[in-house]
């Protein structure tokens, strides 16, 4: 919003500094700065709120140190990060960029799924809140809904790579940027794969070395990935959610990370470069991402042990869901695996513990469990870690994952 004012205002009038208002760094950073004063001044105030409607949460005895102490600990405060990102992004994006449109309608998607969750559990006494079925359709939606866009919708486009003849007339950035100029951006389902050399994957191969024909039903597969990707990422970061400052943390340095692709992506001499597809308008998600990174980092000003309020599902679902459509958006989905190792644990200590536990009463009629408890970061309470200790290790190992994520951009 403030972006069209000021642009208007240089146009018109020639305001002197209106033209800081085209740079995305300066956006960018003004949207941080929004966001962590919207999140930390008036995250008080919400807090506050939910303690009066006493939205306090109902801890399930498990037996773990200090969790009796979290009875009662305001919670839904997933609001906080959620109005804290879109009031900014209101503010100081592109409102017509197509990612930022999705990222937009994401946030507010996850969210009312997330709030309709917590919203049972506290207001109509039902402990296990909306049902998983409803939860998984909801995800699956808003893959359909993303999946769709970003198939058909003609501002998702990229540029092709110079060819090896091509790049030995480039001996300048004038003529990269002439090439990048000239050259028509194509509708395309290719994507970023680590560690090969030619680090594009089209989702259509999947299909044509069947018959070449199959090409025209790629949109099909792409839509299959983007919902199990969707569907991974939230429910990862909603099982990471357990502890004091864990999602909350080990989100800023996935989003973070992003934000560096989205970045790179966006810059013709970055991107060519590192040797990454160029992906036109994308690098606006950048304003996105560092209001979502003020959110996030104001949410953990209240969020840190001992927590003074938790995001719940209305914060861990869109965080989930958030993430996810980013790494689609700059085509790296295919490093989450890497970069979310964290979300990933926790969600195959779940299904790991599940299923032995399953399998040994089945075959022995007593079940056994691999871990002490499910999630990961139970299972070292349980040991007798403390849990700032636990988020702490946490970050580090994030933060390693996160290093290992940019060098695949070199590493082939």
């Amino acid at each position: 919003m403030l972006y069209y004012i000021f642009k208007y205002l240089e146009e018109q009038f020639q305001l002197t500094g209106a033209s800081l208002f085209g740079f995305i760094s300066f956006r960018a950073a003004m949207a941080m700065i929004f966001s962590l004063l919207i999140s930390t001044l008036y995250g008080k105030k919400i807090i506050k709120y939910l303690t009066k409607k006493q939205v306090g949460e109902t801890i399930r005895d498990l037996g773990l140190e200090g969790q009796k102490e979290k009875t009662g600990t305001p919670t839904m405060g997933g609001i906080i990060i959620i109005l804290a990102t879109l009031i900014p992004v209101l503010l100081f994006a592109k409102l017509e960029n197509i990612y930022i449109i999705i990222l937009i309608t994401t946030t507010i998607w996850m969210g009312i799924i997330g709030f309709l969750d917590d919203y049972l559990k506290k207001f109509k006494n039902n402990k296990d809140g909306l049902k998983g079925k409803f939860k998984v359709l909801g995800q699956i939606g808003l893959g359909i809904i993303v999946g769709l866009t970003f198939y058909f919708n003609n501002d998702v486009t990229i540029k092709e790579k110079p060819t090896a003849q091509q790049s030995v007339k480039i001996k300048s950035n004038q003529d990269l940027f002439e090439y990048y100029k000239t050259t028509p951006e194509v509708k395309s389902t290719k994507t970023t794969i680590p560690f090969f050399k030619h680090n594009e994957f089209d989702y259509t191969d999947l299909i044509t070395w069947i018959h070449p024909s199959l090409a025209k039903y790629g949109w099909l597969i792409f839509i299959i990935a983007v919902i199990l990707i969707i569907t991974a990422v939230s429910n990862g970061a909603n099982l990471t959610d357990g502890i004091d400052g864990l999602a909350a943390g080990t989100s800023v340095i996935i989003v973070l990370t992003l934000g560096i692709f989205a970045w790179v992506s966006g810059n013709i001499i970055f991107s060519d470069y590192l040797n990454i597809m160029y992906i036109p308008n994308v690098e606006e998600i950048s304003i996105y991402i560092a209001a979502f990174v003020g959110a996030l980092i104001g949410f953990l000003w209240y969020n840190t042990y001992p927590a003074q309020v938790f995001m719940g599902d209305t914060g861990s679902l869109t965080i989930g869901g958030i993430i996810a459509v980013i790494a689609i958006a700059v085509r790296k989905e295919w490093l989450i695996p890497l970069l979310c190792g964290i979300f990933l644990a926790e969600n195959l200590s779940v299904i790991l513990q599940v299923s032995y536990f399953k399998y040994t009463k089945k075959r022995f009629g007593v079940g056994k469990r691999i871990l002490k408890m499910s999630p990961l970061h139970h299972h070292y309470q349980k040991v007798g870690i403390h849990e700032s200790k636990i988020v702490t290790r946490f970050w580090i190992v994030g933060i390693l994952l996160a290093i290992l994520t940019i060098i695949t951009l070199k590493v082939r």
